[in-house]
């Protein structure tokens, strides 16, 4: 008789997490008494056959608190574990990897989409909309930081009224495998040059470490120096963007105590790829131990 693999493969997943969540009692310790708030990005469920509700119960079960980039309707799935959305892109302000901040003759165009991300994050309870710089195709550096800083001049005062932070992330132009080559952010500074420029507590950086640690690194001072300018922390090893490990050259339990030490009150989100032969749930311990300060 025939099977249907993914059929069976879905079964042997639902058995395997049964009888995890049967041996693993849930986290002794509230999520607030932590030091250092985890969640993670779809990225490392990449090859997973677990539902979103059993990602869910995996995720409250360890200790986690949240998940970067839910649809609506995930973030009611969510609830339901006392998981929270820690950074949306609800369409991203209209903004793109492609055309973003920087593009001055699209600002127009993005209003809309600006207004509805920040409302949609108010409704849902997701602290901050993730908007892009977008890629530079010739523009300097400081052009394209004067248009950004515009931009974010345009919006603040409506995503302060609505308690919601306008947040860009750091890339690296480096890796080509990362296809951000061309990211006018490519470099921390000019990041956090332009929050200093407009100066509101709702417009901040989304700091990725392994975008930092290729492009930058000196990752504990920045985080020490600028941390009023960090709205959201993404983990990932270097080499690879693999898992936090000790086989990779970053020591995420020394960062994890600099984080600590700074009375950050953001998310700190797990962003690395899964190695191959690596299992899933195992990986989510394992890497949540590690900064779990």
């Amino acid at each position: 008789m025939a099977v249907d693999r993914r059929k069976f493969i879905s079964a042997a997943a639902a058995a395997q997490l049964a009888a995890w969540l049967t041996a693993v009692p849930a986290s002794a310790a509230a999520p607030a008494s932590r030091k250092i708030r985890q969640g993670v990005m779809p990225t490392v469920w990449r090859g997973s056959n677990l539902t979103l509700e059993q990602r869910c119960e995996v995720l409250a079960r360890i200790g986690y608190v949240s998940m970067d980039l839910p649809s609506a309707a995930d973030v009611e799935i969510m609830r339901k574990y006392g998981l929270t959305p820690a950074v949306m892109t609800g369409g991203s302000g209209g903004t793109s990897f492609q055309n973003g901040m920087i593009r001055k003759e699209m600002h127009d165009s993005f209003e809309k989409g600006t207004y509805d991300g920040v409302d949609l994050c108010a409704r849902l309870g997701c602290p901050n909309l993730f908007v892009f710089p977008g890629e530079r195709r010739g523009m300097s550096r400081e052009e394209g930081a004067d248009n950004t800083v515009a931009y974010f001049n345009r919006f603040k005062g409506y995503a302060e009224k609505k308690g919601v932070t306008l947040c860009m992330e750091n890339t690296n132009s480096k890796v080509v495998a990362d296809q951000r080559t061309d990211q006018a952010f490519d470099h921390v500074g000019w990041g956090l040059d332009i929050c200093k420029r407009v100066n509101s507590p709702n417009v901040k950086i989304l700091y990725d470490i392994y975008h930092a640690q290729v492009s930058d690194g000196d990752i504990a001072r920045t985080l020490r120096d600028n941390i009023q300018w960090i709205c959201h922390i993404h983990v990932a090893g270097d080499p690879g963007r693999l898992e936090i490990d000790d086989t990779q050259e970053l020591n995420y339990r020394f960062l994890a105590n600099v984080i600590a030490e700074t009375g950050y009150k953001g998310v700190v989100a797990h962003e690395w790829r899964l190695s191959p032969g690596h299992e899933t749930i195992a990986t989510l311990e394992q890497c949540f131990k590690i900064l779990d300060v």
